[in-house]
């Protein structure tokens, strides 16, 4: 979603489309990090720097501009992080085991093109990115 991805499926797009319509789509603090580590590393590619999409899609300032909100953020919490620990059998990744946590605790659904997040048997609602 943040670099307009066509691997961002059909159904996923209209999925978080309704979502940010609704004023319920959510980030996980730990996704900006990721975002930015992976622009660093050019692995992403962004249309403008990771501070100003963050401020873009949250409705916040920055070089004065304002913006239509378009997600809210969830930031990492000790109960998050205590969550993220039980998750280290299904993951080798922190930040993702971090953002599951984030989905668990609050119910989300979590949309994911990782298929080790998609296989696994749990009652996390998830939706597969590609789709």
């Amino acid at each position: 979603m943040a670099s307009s991805d066509a691997s961002l499926g059909r159904h996923s797009h209209l999925m978080i489309q309704k979502a940010r319509d609704d004023g319920e789509l959510a980030v996980s603090a730990i996704s900006f990090w990721e975002i930015s580590l992976l622009a660093a590393k050019g692995r992403l590619e962004l249309s403008q720097p990771p501070a100003e999409l963050r401020a873009e899609l949250l409705n916040t300032s920055v070089s004065k501009r304002v913006f239509r909100n378009e997600c809210f953020e969830i930031p990492l919490t000790g109960e998050i992080a205590i969550e993220a620990v039980s998750l280290e059998t299904l993951h080798g990744d922190p930040a993702d085991r971090f953002i599951v946590a984030t989905a668990v605790i609050h119910g989300a659904t979590l949309v994911t093109a990782d298929r080790a997040l998609l296989r696994w048997k749990s009652r996390l609602a998830r939706q597969n990115a590609a789709k």
